[in-house]
């Protein structure tokens, strides 16, 4: 179904991150100042869940897909042999738009390569893959990224679609993590442990990075005919949840709010609207392609468009799940309602939906 947001970013053109271990806890007026313009402007989404799935590449698996991950499907899609007749590259370059990808780090790790060439993107840039950046550091930096690609995309006579995997928040947090190192200096004076200070400073590389790429496309003249969205990849759980806990507004547990965060979909002439719905990273690809008014099919998806009349629901890695009515922990087997009581045959009802989108996403990888 349509709604009332499709359509709304036709022809523009669309900058698509997944950032390495980004928390909304990294964000600050004063430290991080782009990632809290991004946040709190254009659609804000204050209920928006990054579940954890088998680290980085679950992560990007959920983003890319909008299908649910688990171990042995991401061994099948790391061949690259699996058909996306609604890949983020090949839908794109369908709608007449030139196509990017880039990644500051090995672009043959966990095959990165061969999964981004069946979305598509088959001039994919990366370390040791034709980008030129320094690539000795460990973790790269992403503001090395945007300087040595964005002219590539930007003097398009096509409208443009690109695609960044950044890496510049990799853990460990410490003082051997050379963006950690980098950008010791604004942090070194904050009131918190060592490892959390060098988690923010990974974190600065990552705002220093979209300041530039805004600044950019404002040179380009591109800044208001572009929408960046932005999703993490995962928590940062290279962080113990007390230290997590450190920078939080409030008091996060480990199985459901650690993974609360927030997602970027940004346009400089966009209005604020505020999303109160449950929903997570699955779901972030059928709601772009809602905006930017592409006809897809949507039983091929896992997540929905958020923007939708569809229920929202965030599902976590061991089938515990939020919707906007309800709490499920599957591990106790226990539910808290949220605004209306709620009983156990919605529990039952939902839980089967979660089976079935776990199914389903599996199915859909595993059979091709």
């Amino acid at each position: 179904r349509q709604n009332k947001y499709t359509g709304l970013f036709e022809g523009k053109n669309l900058i698509y991150i997944v950032a390495e271990s980004f928390s909304e806890i990294a964000i600050d007026e004063e430290l991080t100042p782009t990632l809290y313009k991004l946040t709190n402007s254009g659609f804000v989404f204050n209920n928006f869940y990054t579940p954890n799935y088998l680290s980085t590449i679950g992560g990007e698996f959920q983003a890319l897909t909008g299908l649910i991950p688990n171990k042995s499907t991401l061994s099948t899609w790391r061949n690259g042999n699996n058909y996306f007749p609604y890949g983020l590259g090949t839908v794109f370059k369908n709608e007449g738009y030139a196509t990017y990808a880039y990644h500051n780090h090995n672009g043959y790790f966990q095959d990165r390569n061969k999964y981004l060439a069946s979305l598509g993107f088959d001039n994919f840039k990366a370390c040791k893959m034709g980008l030129n950046i320094n690539c000795n550091n460990w973790p790269e930096s992403d503001v090395e990224m945007i300087e040595a690609t964005f002219e590539e995309y930007m003097n398009s006579e096509q409208p443009f679609m690109t695609y960044y995997m950044t890496v510049s928040g990799h853990l460990n947090y410490n003082w051997y993590n050379s963006m950690a190192v980098k950008n010791k200096n604004l942090v070194k004076d904050l009131p918190y442990s060592d490892s959390v200070k060098a988690y923010i400073a990974t974190q600065i590389e990552l705002d220093r990075a979209l300041e530039l790429l805004i600044d950019k496309l404002e040179e380009y003249d591109q800044l208001d005919n572009t929408v960046i969205v932005m999703l993490a990849d995962h928590y940062p759980y290279g962080l113990s949840i007390d230290e997590i806990n450190e920078l939080s507004t409030y008091t996060r547990d480990a199985l459901f709010e650690i993974n609360h965060n927030k997602l970027i979909i940004w346009n400089n002439k966009l209005n604020t609207i505020t999303i109160d719905k449950v929903a997570m990273s699955a779901d972030v690809l059928p709601t772009v392609y809602n905006l930017f008014g592409i006809d897809y099919d949507s039983r091929l998806f896992s997540g929905t468009d958020i923007l939708s009349t569809t229920e929202g629901i965030a599902i976590f890695g061991n089938r515990s799940w939020i919707t906007d009515k309800a709490i499920f922990n599957a591990t106790t087997n226990t539910y808290v309602s949220i605004d209306e009581e709620i009983n156990k045959s919605y529990v039952d009802r939902i839980n089967r939906l979660v089976g079935s989108k776990i199914d389903f996403s599996k199915q859909m990888i595993s059979n091709d």
